[in-house]
């Protein structure tokens, strides 16, 4: 294990210079730009051996991925806000094709008006395209769930594209000690990419966004769909055999934190977590039983794993870092009420929308929240540090 002090934008960019992916297409944003420009900088180096490929707009970058990917190749890009809005026609040709592409996004707000500053709304409003999200808390978390990426989205069983994301600027570039793996433990724990239907296989041609009538259209969906079925299982795999090498703990879609015996639980992804952590021990300090739970897998959905860590529990706050704009609640409001629902116990819920173009979000600001859920008096939705 090697310690480095380095920023979570340059974390990932140095698990990808591990990886050494075949293809990196990428077009820069901010916060996400300095992951292919650090990246670039190892390819002009000759610390990999990456065709590297630098293209006009998002657009073409996930283009190019997509003819990568069809032909066998380990394929990575790394985006951002309206980079990945921009994407989103060729998102659905990615997961369509079943191409286990691996895209790092570093979450931003999306304009207008113009804000280069983090929250969800980018990858909560491609969350249906059929991309497999986890997303990290930490740059730790960063480095660690990019080197997973693969071994997950190229099983046999999932074959899948996969987002990996993190805050901007709250791990983007934040700057921390890092545990990194030796080279050949990654290389080892990474494999040999695997060859599935490539494009250039003469003998056995394949055929790549082929047009469908009704009579298969659906099928093939539903089938895209069986992937997203078994993932749950191969993340758990993949995760438990990264924490062999690596001495951190990934064999659960989620973390759990005094939950065993909290009346109110606390759920939340990304790197806010840390708030809550915080707010959940000042009042812990007094006596409240309050909980968290932290999301790293969205999709697919771990249904059965929220419903186990909050099964003890009789209100849930449920913190949200995208506008709902329309909807009764955020996404991930609308997910955990959804899976309650499959549950044999009901559960007082609100939504907590907080963090939106990177308002300050603290620990005040959630024991705020949380004693709002147990005085028994919450808004169904609620803003967090939003001036009226």
């Amino acid at each position: 294990m090697i310690k480095k002090v380095l920023t979570g934008n340059d974390a990932v960019a140095e698990a990808m210079r591990q990886i050494n992916p075949d293809v990196v297409a990428a077009y820069p944003i901010t916060p996400s730009t300095h992951i292919p420009e650090k990246f670039s900088q190892f390819v002009a180096n000759g610390k990999v051996d990456t065709e590297f490929v630098p293209v006009e707009s998002e657009h073409s970058a996930m283009s190019a991925c997509v003819g990568a990917a069809a032909t066998g190749a380990r394929t990575m890009t790394a985006t951002a806000s309206q980079g990945l809005a921009l994407m989103h026609e060729v998102l659905f040709n990615a997961s369509g094709m079943r191409l286990p592409i691996v895209l790092i996004n570093a979450n931003r707000a999306l304009s207008a008006p113009l804000s280069i500053h983090g929250d969800h709304s980018d990858s909560m409003a491609v969350r249906d395209d059929g991309w497999i999200q986890l997303y990290a808390s930490t740059p730790q978390e960063a480095y660690d769930l990019t080197l997973q990426a693969f071994p997950i989205a190229e099983d046999s069983d999932v074959r899948l594209p996969m987002m990996v994301c993190f805050d901007g600027f709250d791990v983007s570039h934040l700057v921390t000690n890092l545990e990194i793996l030796e080279d050949e433990a990654v290389k080892k724990f990474v494999g040999e990419t695997s060859k599935i239907n490539p494009l250039f296989d003469l003998e056995n041609p394949p055929s790549y966004g082929a047009f469908t009538n009704p009579d298969f259209y659906f099928e093939c969906r539903r089938s895209q769909h069986e992937g997203f079925i078994k993932a749950p299982g191969v993340i758990k795999k993949v995760g438990e055999r990264y924490s062999k090498i690596s001495g951190r703990n990934y064999g659960s879609a989620l973390e759990t934190y005094q939950t065993e015996d909290a009346e109110i639980i606390a759920v939340i992804i990304g790197s806010a977590s840390g708030m809550v952590h915080e707010a959940v021990d000042q009042m812990r300090s007094k006596n409240k039983k309050v909980g968290l739970v932290r999301i790293r897998t969205f999709r697919p959905f771990p249904k059965d794993e929220i419903i186990d860590a909050v099964k003890n529990a009789k209100k849930i706050a449920i913190f949200d870092r995208t506008m709902p704009s329309g909807a009764y609640g955020g996404p991930l409001f609308n997910e955990i009420n959804s899976a309650l629902k499959t549950s044999d116990f009901r559960l007082q819920t609100s939504d907590f929308i907080y963090g939106i173009g990177q308002r300050q979000f603290n620990p005040l600001h959630v024991a705020d929240a949380l004693e709002k859920m147990e005085s028994g008096k919450p808004e169904q939705i609620n803003f967090v540090n939003l001036r009226e």
